[in-house]
């Protein structure tokens, strides 16, 4: 637990940071302090920096993406070489010929998966500093780059009588119905721009063969299992993390929309996102 608080540091200060510096900027402009508007303002910023650091990662995820289709031809040729052959020898020989495919296509199968692996501890980091906020604002504590004034604004905080920090399963404050209501509300939004966001990335003219490809039944199955993982936690998730996963995803699809061109099956409209 120790160790995983050590590594988690960083990037909750990092998150709170952001949003602060978000919250202040706002406050310039003439917004409410303790307004839950301005600190979901402050969120969906803390989203903006963080996506917009990723653009160069996820332009690399696209084409990664795009080099596994182009090679799910070359590696179905492989496995069906061997598809009789079940000694440790014949296994290796399969394995090595597939990493030199990938070698050679400058891709691998984990490659697709880079974005969310690196947007994965700032998420942890925005719930731990969410999940936190009203338990360091009865002990008249901060946390991260927020100060102890700045965590009791946003622990009085709220959008539609529901506040930010408040989940379905753990309650929070404010309005019961509010808060269950504002938390499916969020939930659906998250799930299904999830859901939308991967048929995106299978929504191309693909050969009878690639379909049927391993790397396409892979995507299939993330297609229904990642909007029912996200589903079912989201109501553990304060309402400020649904926000920011949902923007996340909203992100995403606008991104995928300009950098892939659907017309063009594997190829991208150009490195712009």
């Amino acid at each position: 637990m120790e160790f995983f608080e050590t590594v988690m540091f960083p990037f909750r200060w990092l998150v709170s940071a952001i949003m602060v510096g978000f919250h202040e900027g706002l406050g310039v402009i003439g917004l409410p302090a303790a307004n839950g508007w301005t600190w979901t303002l402050s969120i969906i910023g803390l989203v903006l920096v963080i996506r917009a650091g990723l653009i160069p990662v996820f332009v690399k995820q696209i084409e990664a993406q795009r080099r596994m289709r182009l090679l799910q031809p070359d590696l179905k040729k492989v496995q069906d070489e061997y598809k009789d052959k079940t000694d440790q020898l014949s296994r290796q020989a399969m394995a090595q010929e597939q990493m030199a495919l990938y070698k050679k296509h400058g891709t691998n199968p984990f490659s697709a998966c880079l974005p969310i692996l690196i947007q994965t501890p700032f998420f942890f980091a925005l719930f731990t500093v969410l999940s936190g906020i009203t338990t360091a604002a009865d002990r008249g504590q901060g946390i991260g780059a927020m100060s102890h004034d700045q965590v009791v604004q946003f622990n009085e905080s709220s959008i539609f009588a529901a506040p930010l920090s408040a989940s379905l399963l753990h309650g929070g404050g404010g309005d019961s119905v509010a808060v269950t209501v504002l938390t499916i509300l969020m939930v659906v939004a998250m799930t299904a721009s999830q859901f939308i966001t991967q048929k995106q990335i299978m929504a191309r003219n693909l050969s009878e063969e690639a379909a049927a490809s391993p790397f396409m039944r892979q995507q299939k199955m993330m297609l229904y299992i990642l909007p029912v993982v996200f589903g079912v936690g989201g109501i553990i998730f304060p309402i400020g993390v649904l926000i920011y996963w949902t923007t996340t995803n909203l992100w995403t699809m606008a991104q995928q929309f300009f950098v892939i061109d659907p017309r063009a099956p594997g190829h991208g409209r150009g490195h712009a996102g």
